[in-house]
């Protein structure tokens, strides 16, 4: 059974862990569309494809799989997670699965304004969000929200041209130079990461991870503790069974005086997973387990709270 990752990038951990979980069951090949993409020498074999936005990428992406015999697809980057589930039956056709979410769940969760109009309908606690600044102003007026708040693009990831806000004239300026921007809340409390996998033949949550983030770096946790609380767990099990999601999500989440927001939401691998699979949860081999057509045992929990991560820079060196 072998395995195809997409966009690899800087992913090191999670490629290398794909090809521990695989020994002596298949390969791990790797993707991305530059060769000085690190990630991309921990796999058994890579491609340099184009970028995702070339009208032939898809097919590339298919050759590849019939060339490799792969059994499972992903991609560890936002974007690319819509147009995969975009073009889930032609790899079906070929005997490949999707491990991912539906186009929707994909396409909302890149959207933090209507991830924010599905929590709110839905009733969930989360941050106040405006795609209308005038709108926004007279929320202000009325009392509902104070300064400082988040400027953001409503379409992105990585935490990718955000901006503090803490008057009417700098979120003006913010808007007179950028399209497509909201304005949200600003939340603050303990944030919270938590890497989640649903079995993607029964649609149970069979695992649940959270860490408490101590120190965040270009969106991703640098540092952070493992905790439980079974009354997050509760909260993470109804919102995932209410959305849909299938395979691999990474959940931001707030402590708010004892109250818990949810933020956003990646249906892939997030960049702080490697503390969950060192705690003991390899989702590497739910997936594995899952293409292999075995429904996973329910695993939520278990882990030790207080266990810390703390991430540090590597090199990969090679000549051309």
């Amino acid at each position: 059974m072998n395995i195809l990752i997409l966009s690899a990038g800087t992913r090191n951990k999670i490629v290398e862990y794909f090809v521990k979980t695989l020994v002596g069951r298949g390969k791990v090949i790797a993707t991305d569309m530059s060769n000085l993409a690190p990630a991309i020498y921990e796999a058994d074999k890579y491609y340099i494809v184009p970028s995702m936005t070339d009208a032939g990428y898809i097919d590339t992406v298919i050759d590849i799989c019939k060339k490799e015999d792969i059994k499972g697809v992903l991609s560890l980057i936002d974007p690319e997670l819509s147009l995969l589930a975009k073009n889930k039956e032609k790899f079906e056709e070929i005997g490949v699965k999707i491990v991912g979410s539906s186009y929707d769940l994909c396409e909302m969760s890149l959207d933090k304004y209507k991830m924010y109009l599905w929590l709110k309908d839905k009733g969930y606690n989360c941050a106040k969000s405006y795609i209308d600044k005038d709108e926004f102003y007279k929320a202000v007026e009325s009392g509902k929200i104070t300064y400082p708040v988040f400027v953001k693009p409503a379409r992105g990831s990585a935490s990718i041209s955000i901006s503090k806000a803490y008057d009417k004239e700098s979120i003006e300026i913010l808007f007179s130079h950028n399209d497509g921007l909201m304005i949200q809340e600003y939340l603050q409390g303990q944030e919270i990461g938590a890497d989640v996998y649903i079995d993607m033949i029964s649609g149970e949550i069979v695992s649940i991870f959270t860490k408490k983030k101590i120190k965040m770096r270009a969106g991703e946790t640098d540092k952070a503790v493992s905790f439980k609380d079974e009354r997050l767990f509760e909260l993470i099990k109804d919102f995932v069974s209410k959305a849909g999601y299938r395979g691999q999500i990474d959940i931001d989440i707030f402590d708010i005086e004892g109250e818990y927001y949810i933020s956003e939401v990646n249906p892939r691998f997030g960049g702080g997973y490697p503390h969950a699979y060192e705690c003991g949860c390899n989702h590497m081999k739910l997936i594995c387990d899952n293409l292999e057509g075995k429904i996973n045992g329910n695993t939520i929990g278990e882990y030790k709270s207080g266990i810390y991560m703390m991430k540090y820079n590597e090199i990969c060196i090679k000549e051309f």
